[in-house]
């Protein structure tokens, strides 16, 4: 989703950040701001993690800016960053797991509770967010993406930079992952 924007446009505030205006760089984070937190909420296991991630991401939009070549809209290219972050995240998560209790109860976008949602669907969010907290990062991603984030296995391709036929493959393997956890794991039951 991009912010309406008036006034000059994604490429002029690009070419300006490249001739050193910071202004123009904080322009385009201030229009893309939601974008990246929202693919970045549904990665984070912590708030704190999510502005850690958000940070990131423009930090790593500023150092590559020059490698941004127009061919996508510039929300394309800065959400691939995004997700390409996230999924470090999630692999450095997964490492430091070990340490970790599953019973932290993180706190993230996906796993606010609904005031309209019963006491079932809140067990189901739970017994869902345990069962991908145990899948590999590659397996989250790939459900995040395809599942909760409902992106077509072209989009997803286009952001990870795998070929639609590994997207397609992945997502089964992953699928099949997650319910042999649930279907093994019965104490996932909240």
């Amino acid at each position: 989703m991009t912010v309406p924007t008036e006034g000059p446009s994604d490429e002029h505030l690009i070419q300006n950040a490249l001739a050193g205006s910071d202004g123009a760089f904080a322009e385009l984070a201030l229009r893309h701001k939601h974008r990246v937190f929202g693919i970045a909420a549904r990665f984070a296991r912590h708030a704190h993690e999510l502005d850690d991630i958000a940070q990131a991401v423009f930090i790593r939009a500023w150092q590559s800016l020059s490698t941004f070549r127009g061919d996508a809209p510039f929300e394309h290219w800065l959400s691939r960053i995004a997700v390409r972050m996230c999924y470090d995240v999630l692999r450095k998560t997964r490492r430091d797991r070990e340490s970790l209790s599953l019973d932290e109860n993180p706190i993230t976008y996906e796993t606010l509770p609904d005031p309209k949602d019963d006491e079932e669907s809140r067990n189901a969010r739970e017994i869902l967010q345990r069962g991908m907290a145990e899948l590999s990062p590659d397996e989250r991603l790939i459900l995040t993406l395809l599942e909760l984030e409902e992106k077509t296995v072209k989009e997803i391709a286009d952001l990870t930079g795998w070929s639609e036929a590994n997207v397609k493959v992945r997502a089964f393997r992953a699928r099949d992952a997650l319910r042999k956890i649930l279907t093994i794991n019965k104490d996932l039951t909240p």
